[in-house]
């Protein structure tokens, strides 16, 4: 028997921003969806490669993959939480549409810090954020869809600043962006990661690179590799997925769909919308672009 050809793209997708708005925390837009579920038929690999849990892909990416017809034996998978989780996507996994969880416990936070936190949250900042439970290994909190972005920014590094303290205070090193606290031997176990809708706490060793190198083992199971790689994200640490690929070998385009924050110098094409449309609208037009193109 032949073998499998090697597809001609693979999608390695970060979920907020490109996939879900980051308003609704949803998918929005339907023809997301809907090519999605076209580019899967067709034998594209896609991976979702995001800092969101298990559950929320579960409740709002999975469930409208399967109900628009994601056929068995697609090759659809989801990294969670930064590469600290994963699990594969489509009906053949059962009435979930997803195959059990794995977890690489040994990137959780501690359990301790992580108490501590949602308690500050439940003291300081419930009119602010939540507390987001389902994360396995990360902390996160998130904006409260009820509050503006302005207000949330505003305060936003000032939860930081009392998460770094709360992990110095245990003798962990710690950084966030250009703020770098190490431990009493210079080490730095842990990282406060801001976005523009939460803040993730997270062990050093979790990132969109360590998820592209995820998903990269997921699809080494169920068929050859693609010819070409197009990554997708909304924010700097995005560009993670493709300095992976890049670095390993791979052929890989970049698609900021929120290059307000610069694009940066990289041995790879960086893409952009040709129309000048950002977030889950930017990540539509380049889907239908591609799931045209078959």
């Amino acid at each position: 028997m032949n073998a499998a050809p090697q597809p001609a793209l693979g999608l390695l997708l970060d979920v907020d921003g490109p996939i879900a708005s980051p308003v609704t925390r949803s998918i929005a837009l339907p023809e997301i969806t809907r090519d999605l579920v076209v580019l899967a038929a067709a034998g594209t690999p896609v991976v979702f490669n995001t800092g969101r849990s298990d559950a929320f892909i579960r409740d709002e990416v999975v469930g409208e993959l399967i109900a628009a017809g994601l056929p068995a034996g697609a090759r659809v998978h989801a990294v969670c939480e930064k590469g600290a989780s994963w699990f594969s996507i489509g009906p053949e996994h059962g009435p979930a549409g997803m195959s059990e969880v794995q977890v690489d416990a040994s990137l959780a936070m501690p359990a301790d810090f992580a108490d501590e936190m949602e308690a500050l949250v439940a003291s300081d900042y419930a009119d602010l954020v939540f507390f987001d439970r389902t994360k396995r290994a990360m902390v996160s909190i998130e904006q409260l869809t009820t509050v503006e972005s302005a207000t949330y920014l505003a305060r936003q590094r000032d939860f930081d600043e009392r998460a770094m303290e709360a992990l110095t205070r245990r003798g962990a090193g710690v950084r966030r962006l250009d703020d770098v606290r190490p431990d009493a031997a210079g080490a730095v176990q842990w990282r406060v990661d801001p976005t523009i809708i939460s803040t993730d706490i997270e062990s050093v060793r979790l990132g969109k690179d360590l998820g592209a190198e995820r998903a990269l083992e997921l699809l080494a199971l169920d068929g050859p590799a693609p010819l070409a790689w197009r990554t997708v994200g909304d924010s700097r640490s995005d560009y993670a997925m493709a300095d992976w690929l890049h670095e390993h070998g791979h052929s890989v385009a970049h698609v900021d769909v929120r290059p307000a924050d610069g694009v940066p110098v990289k041995p790879y094409a960086v893409l952009t919308s040709a129309s000048g449309l950002i977030h889950d609208e930017a990540g539509a037009e380049f889907l239908a672009g591609w799931a045209g193109a078959l």
